[in-house]
């Protein structure tokens, strides 16, 4: 990561967060961009409102070796009880915040001559879950833009790839990781026997960043201890 130019979207928490300060000890220089200031020692901040149709994105490096796109949603329940405008919101945060950012990126991510992108998608666009009919259409999508990205930028060298997590300890995350019981239970979902943390999507996150990961694009990556593929 030395010398690597990195924009977090979404650093003020969770992943996005515990990603911005791994990319910084290991000697990238940092960006965010959201609508909270992360406050991390080193991190040069902008306000930016991803929702917002007229988003100011002149704050964009030349130069991009790396963006990461971490804002995201939990909205969970019936599908019947579902919203038109409760769609929307997952779609507009999730995904059209993302094409938002990437089409102003573009430019400074071909700059860098070999950059990386890492967008979250989540288990449950893979495996059916009651529920989650909004984020999954929401996190689905994510995956399509992902993977076309992935072949039409691979001519610019640049790579772009998704991580799709469990259930993870984040702000996001707080009322369904609420009490002892909520905590125990999630665990148990979970073939590793615990639910993620930040740090864990952080890990893979600046792997994907890195030269070290310069073969792998358009992949969707499961980092959820195990339970979008297993059954013990």
């Amino acid at each position: 990561m030395q010398g690597k130019t990195i924009l977090i979207i979404g650093a003020s928490s969770g992943i996005g967060r515990a990603s911005a300060e791994l990319a910084m000890s290991k000697g990238a220089t940092v960006f965010s961009a959201s609508r909270s200031n992360p406050n991390i020692a080193g991190v040069q901040h902008y306000d930016l409102d991803i929702t917002d149709s007229n988003a100011d994105f002149s704050f964009m490096p030349d130069k991009l070796h790396g963006l990461v796109y971490a804002p995201g949603t939990i909205n969970l329940k019936p599908f019947h009880r579902f919203k038109e405008e409760d769609f929307q919101h997952d779609l507009n945060v999730n995904v059209l915040g993302a094409t938002k950012v990437l089409q102003a990126a573009f430019k400074s991510l071909k700059a860098s001559q070999g950059a990386s992108v890492v967008l979250y998608s989540t288990v449950a666009a893979k495996l059916g879950m009651n529920f989650h009919s909004s984020i999954a259409l929401a996190k689905g999508a994510v995956e399509g833009l992902g993977k076309s990205l992935a072949a039409e930028w691979s001519s610019h060298n640049i790579r772009v790839n998704m991580v799709a997590p469990s259930l993870t300890d984040t702000p996001l995350a707080g009322r369904i990781l609420s009490t002892d019981d909520k905590k125990e239970a999630s665990n148990k979902r979970h073939p590793i026997g615990r639910y993620g943390e930040s740090e864990d999507l952080a890990e893979i996150t600046t792997f994907l960043l890195s030269d070290q990961s310069s073969w792998i694009t358009g992949q969707v990556i499961g980092v959820d201890g195990g339970v979008g593929n297993l059954k013990p």
